[in-house]
């Protein structure tokens, strides 16, 4: 696997809950790089773009809804097999079933307010980067901790 870049959302809840800083902490400290960040208030039509793939399905409009509540932080973060490391921190969708260890089994109880939404596979994490991110707000960069962060003795990320 390469590097991957992939979209990260602190929904309404982790921002209401004041949990940015502990959520970011996971992804970094795992050796995770955040690219892109931007707070924001999710429109009615970015919402409806973004969950697309949900339309129609019975918790779409609560969805669209929570959502376009108040502020979110929207994050842009690379590493090596980011996409399944993040979704790995994150924790399954539902709360409660869940483990402790993960984001959403540290700090969330419930299936629909479960603090973070992660891209689910390369190509949604193109389009869902772009969706959010002009390709001029995120950062190439190299931090001085990524050397160890990662094997890379035989040429790639292990």
């Amino acid at each position: 696997m390469a590097i991957q870049t992939t979209l990260i959302i602190l929904k309404p809840d982790a921002v209401q809950r004041g949990l940015m800083g502990r959520i970011i902490s996971r992804f970094e400290e795992k050796g995770l790089t955040v690219v892109g960040a931007k707070m924001m208030l999710i429109t009615k039509e970015l919402a409806g773009r973004h969950y697309a793939v949900h339309a129609g399905r019975p918790f779409y409009d609560g969805l669209v809804k929570f959502m376009t509540s108040a502020p979110v932080l929207v994050l842009a973060v690379r590493g090596h097999e980011a996409i399944s490391v993040c979704r790995t921190l994150m924790g399954e969708t539902n709360a409660v079933k869940t483990l402790p260890g993960s984001i959403r089994g540290d700090f969330s109880c419930s299936r629909s307010f479960n603090l973070v939404h992660g891209s689910d596979g390369e190509e949604t994490a193109a389009s869902e980067v772009a969706l959010f991110f002009k390709k001029e707000e995120l950062l190439d960069y190299t931090r001085v901790t990524d050397a160890w962060a990662w094997d890379t003795s035989s040429g790639k990320p292990e």
